[in-house]
């Protein structure tokens, strides 16, 4: 993943770039072959003979540096989307520099966009010696320098060129969205492309974090930085929509929007890691997105802080023809209790932190609270978005308890009004009570997934990671035993049994594993809970990132990625182990 806090691009093993939408993550896209590997369009620049590979990111950056072997020579190419500098540059410009360390190398290049998800007209127009591609507002163009001529072929722009040893070519795509296209000289290129690598080399080189797993701490904050909207604070759950959670299966979801679910994990990471800046620009972002619905809240709201999702399908092929292939999330109309919860745990982080809420704010989460009290008790989809009917999900009760615990702490220390605190607290046992009686499971010396039923489920780990209880609570204990006797595969959990809607299986959720590392660190397990970290450490692909899922057997990537939830987890597994957490 190659981004500029506004989109992002996925490169491909093979140099390739399978996936971008423009001008912003949300966008439409311009590069789908990940869905489509036909007609979806991509940006591939490649030797023009066999190769080998070898990948790596410019330490501490989000810059890649793919190294193709071949027989004759050795090439390296360096990607990076730029971030904008002075003067006049374009809105979105992928930059791609190309260096001969040995031999001579042919390279070939050609650029496929599909504009709309490979929906909407394309057509290519001549502006000098460039070539153009448009559609609508929206247009790209290829710079090459010393990359051989652009030629317009049948729907793409192409080049070959051979680099020898020392020599240097580069490459730019850019691209337009409702103004005019920005043609931009090399060396402006080029001073972009090595201040980019600067600017990311500066922020990770600030965070805070010194335990032995530095290295995925900091690629996790890196990509977790990719995934940061910009121009408004918010963080997409993952950079793409449907990839499967299953091959050839049904559960393909867009996940390019912000959940209310992830807000507390992401707080924590961010201030765990002094990222402040990153944490306080957040947190002011969902406190706003929220207010359009309060006291209601939405599971997850638009990059910009919209509502509106609506969910429909393309007619693409899917990635290894998994379909369908949806953009929108139909999870917009559910009703998850737990949201509440991580709401109130955020606002309560920040104010610990020494922040202030102010008066209005806290009038805003006080509503929050009193909404809890008036609905906790009926049933929900659950965390997991589930397309069943709703029920009473032991972790959302959990999480309602947990939005009046930190409302009525909120309250003693004067950021949320005072007056209501008894009640909240009186609401806050009626759920323990409910919990306590209804959710748990003496044959299994276990909380479960829902009342009623004797199924499990991994997210109960968050409950202790919630402080639900005293980390050495019998039933907290109980449960982790229970999670670790019937979910795990090996170092992995799956995210719970029974039927849920939909047809077909998913792979292991990773998240959960790195919960489980916590829950133990937590219950005092911890060399347990270092093994277990060091395991799924090496789980990561060849350049540190996660998807959602992985399959247990073939260890292969499953579900949207690079998954926002799966880094924060990562990033909280390893913090919650350094000697001076609480």
């Amino acid at each position: 993943m190659i981004g500029d806090g506004r989109t992002v691009a996925l490169v491909a093993r093979d140099g390739g770039i399978d996936w971008l939408c423009l001008p912003n993550l949300d966008s439409p896209s311009v590069f789908a072959a990940l869905l489509d590997a036909d007609r979806g369009g991509r940006f591939e620049l490649c030797p023009d003979v066999p190769f080998e590979v070898q990948r790596r990111y410019v330490p501490g950056t989000n810059v890649l540096e793919t190294t193709f072997v071949t027989e004759s020579g050795i090439v390296r190419v360096t990607d990076a989307m730029t971030l904008p500098g002075i003067g006049l540059a374009p809105i979105r410009e992928l930059a791609r520099r190309i260096e001969g360390l040995a031999g001579r190398v042919p390279m070939r290049w050609r650029v496929e966009p599909r504009f709309g998800y490979a929906s909407a007209a394309t057509r290519f127009e001549s502006r000098g010696a460039m070539a153009v591609a448009l559609s609508g507002g929206d247009a790209v163009t290829i710079c090459a320098w010393d990359a051989g001529r652009p030629t317009s072929e049948e729907g793409a722009i192409a080049g070959r060129f051979d680099i020898v040893d020392g020599g240097r070519a580069m490459l730019a795509l850019v691209s337009a969205h409702g103004e005019p296209l920005v043609f931009p000289p090399r060396r402006d290129v080029e001073t972009r492309l090595d201040a980019t690598t600067a600017f990311w080399g500066d922020w990770s080189a600030q965070l805070r974090y010194a335990g032995p797993w530095h290295p995925a701490v900091v690629r996790s904050a890196l990509a977790l930085k990719l995934l940061v909207f910009a121009p408004s604070g918010a963080i997409a759950a993952a950079a793409t929509t449907s990839l499967p959670e299953g091959i050839g299966g049904e559960r393909n979801w867009d996940y390019r929007y912000c959940w209310i679910r992830d807000s507390s994990f992401t707080l924590e990471a961010l201030l765990q890691l002094g990222c402040h800046a990153e944490a306080t620009s957040f947190f002011w972002w969902f406190m706003h997105a929220t207010r359009l619905t309060l006291p209601r809240l939405q599971v997850f709201y638009r990059l910009d802080g919209g509502t509106y999702a609506p969910e429909r399908t393309l007619p693409l092929d899917g990635y290894r023809r998994s379909r369908p292939v949806r953009i929108g999330n139909g999870a917009a109309g559910q009703v998850q209790l737990d949201t509440y919860g991580e709401l109130l745990d955020s606002a309560f982080v920040y104010a610990r932190k020494g922040y202030s809420l102010g008066a209005g704010t806290g009038r805003d989460l006080a509503r929050v609270a009193d909404f809890v009290c008036e609905h906790w008790r009926e049933p929900d989809a659950g965390i997991w978005e589930v397309r069943a009917a709703p029920r009473h999900h032991t972790q959302s009760k959990a999480m309602c308890w947990v939005a009046l615990d930190r409302a009525a702490r909120l309250a003693d220390a004067d950021h949320l009004p005072a007056a209501r605190a008894p009640h909240w607290r009186a609401e806050a046992a009626a759920i323990r009570h409910f919990i306590d009686t209804h959710c748990w499971s003496t044959a299994k010396d276990s909380y479960v997934g829902f009342a009623g039923d004797e199924g499990l489920d991994a997210s109960l780990l968050l409950m202790a990671i919630m402080r639900y209880d005293e980390p050495a609570s019998p039933r907290l204990r109980g449960t982790v035993r229970a999670i670790q006797r019937e979910l795990s595969h090996g170092p992995l959990l799956y995210r719970y049994t029974g039927d849920d809607g939909l047809a077909g299986g998913e792979g292991a959720f990773l998240c959960c594993s790195f919960w489980l590392v916590e829950a133990l660190a937590i219950a005092g397990r911890r060399e347990e809970a270092t093994d277990l970290m060091n395991e799924l450490v090496a789980m990561a692909n060849d350049v540190g990132l996660y998807a959602e899922e992985i399959e247990p057997v073939s260890g292969e990537f499953l579900g949207n990625f690079p998954q926002a939830l799966v880094h924060l987890a990562l990033v909280s597994a390893a913090v919650s182990m350094a000697p001076t957490s609480s």
